[in-house]
């Protein structure tokens, strides 16, 4: 059985110590009240048809600007300008997106904070000059003010005409994924899940190697390994006496960040007698599919005696690229190796598609949820949010948006597009067990009781979402 992921997570405490030094800031942490899921806690250490735009009406406005009697409907302002975008009338865009920004701030409503960031994102489009001048002429002030509870004095500050990957600060990016973390439930529900997939698939087995395609802080692991320990220590006549051997092989793009995450799951190991290895595996941004491709079978497979489980977490879209070719040969090579279980976490979204304005609403609905549900979730005044929306969801947006070829890299896919890919390499789909559900259903209920998160289950597989638009999925397949 897993438990829930306590907001006073020792491994994420410590890793946010390490990012709180190195920033100089202190930053206020949300806290949820302590919960138990199944009576224990964890304290761990070919052309397209154009796109079928929605009525403008189902997008609230922005507040009209000072010079304007009328209220502007932001949503259609926003498509009409990545229409002309598309056609490549920059100076109207121009004059558009300096509206926009005119009629938006990173600290009104979920609106003016959602046309805020995508402004900048089209932005982006614009020829650097252009850019330049749309962009607001107070940057300090409209962008990040300099006053203490300012985005830059979290270390959050990104020019607006900044492109993703040149300006972002990637201990700012680790801070807000374990921000993350703690104040949705999104990353906590695909852990969760997928954990108890893992578990269930691992029931039995003596040695086991997991391999995580994007381990980040670790955060998942901890509550499996007790999960493990518990069930070799409980009455069940059928559990072994001893826990199995653990190895995990966690794959990232920090060398230090990963043996740091190692040396944090080998203590906590420790601590329960749990025999443990962990293998970093180091993967250049720049070329991913060609290191993860390398990778197998020499750091990706399992020893003869050891039962093998992939765990993809919000990281199979980035294999992605105009084509599918590169995540079908990795997925074929996968399943080559006999995995009892792979674990697949993803957004619920179409931002791969080739037509930019048909790319462009699709965010633009998909992110609208993802702002109201962090409106309704966190307070007005919430530095969390705010350092959230402009160094996590603001930098997925400028991707999306404002980024073509090679260069864009948040090629997210809804679950239909990963079903198909899966089945073409010789996947089936395991169906997630009425355990995992109930554990779901008790994780938004004890810590997240807004009544705008819904969970379903659809195709054997879990769909967590926020009112009727499915935002998360997670499956499991062997």
């Amino acid at each position: 059985m897993l438990g829930s992921f306590s907001s006073n997570n020792s491994l994420e405490e410590e890793e946010q110590d390490h990012l709180h030094h190195h920033h100089h800031h202190q930053r206020h942490h949300h806290s949820h009240s302590p919960s138990d899921l199944h009576h224990h806690q964890y304290h761990h250490h070919h052309r397209h048809p154009p796109p079928a735009l929605p009525s403008p009406s189902s997008f609230p406005a922005a507040p009209p600007s000072a010079s304007s009697s009328s209220v502007i409907n932001t949503r259609q302002l926003l498509i009409t300008c990545a229409e002309l975008l598309s056609l490549s009338n920059f100076p109207a865009a121009h004059r558009l997106i300096s509206i926009l920004y005119a009629n938006s701030s990173p600290y009104g409503d979920s609106t003016e904070r959602l046309v805020h960031q995508f402004a900048r994102a089209l932005s982006l489009r614009l020829p650097r000059s252009a850019a330049a001048a749309t962009a607001p002429s107070n940057n300090s002030s409209l962008l990040f003010p300099c006053g203490r509870n300012s985005v830059s004095a979290l270390g959050f500050g990104v020019d607006s005409a900044v492109r993703p990957g040149e300006g972002s600060d990637p201990s700012a990016l680790q801070s807000c994924y374990l921000t993350l973390n703690q104040v949705t439930p999104f990353i906590r529900f695909s852990h969760l899940t997928a954990n108890q997939a893992i578990l269930e698939a691992i029931d039995g087995q003596r040695a086991v190697h997991i391999v995580d395609l994007d381990i980040m802080h670790g955060v998942q692991w901890p509550p499996l390994m007790q999960a493990i320990v518990e069930r070799s220590s409980s009455n069940d006549k059928n559990a072994l006496p001893l826990p199995p051997t653990l190895r995990i092989t966690g794959a990232g793009h920090d060398l230090e960040a990963l043996h740091r995450t190692g040396d944090r799951l080998s203590k906590f190991a420790q601590s329960l007698g749990l025999e443990f290895q962990f293998c970093p595996l180091l993967l250049p941004h720049d070329a991913l599919s060609v290191a993860l491709h390398a990778a197998i079978p020499s750091e990706i497979s399992a020893l003869p005696d050891e039962a093998l489980a992939v765990n993809c977490v919000l990281c199979l879209h980035r294999l992605l690229k105009d084509d599918a070719r590169d995540v079908s040969i990795f997925l074929r090579k996968i399943k080559a190796l006999r995995p009892r279980v792979v674990t697949v976490a993803e957004r619920e979204a179409s931002h791969n598609h080739p037509m930019f304005l048909q790319r462009f609403v699709e965010a633009l609905d998909h992110y609208t949820a993802v702002f109201d549900s962090l409106e309704a979730t966190l307070p007005p005044s919430s530095q969390e949010r705010l350092a959230l929306e402009q160094a996590w969801f603001g930098h997925e947006i400028a991707d999306i948006i404002g980024e073509e070829g090679e260069r864009r890299r948040e090629r997210h896919e809804r679950f239909e597009s990963w079903e198909v890919l899966l089945r073409s390499s010789g996947f089936v789909n395991v169906p997630l067990s009425p355990f995992a559900l109930s554990q779901a259903k008790l994780l938004l209920r004890l810590h997240y009781p807004s009544e705008g998160y819904q969970l379903q289950i659809k195709n054997s597989s879990g769909f967590l979402g926020w009112q009727s638009r499915a935002l998360f999925t997670v499956s499991s397949w062997r």
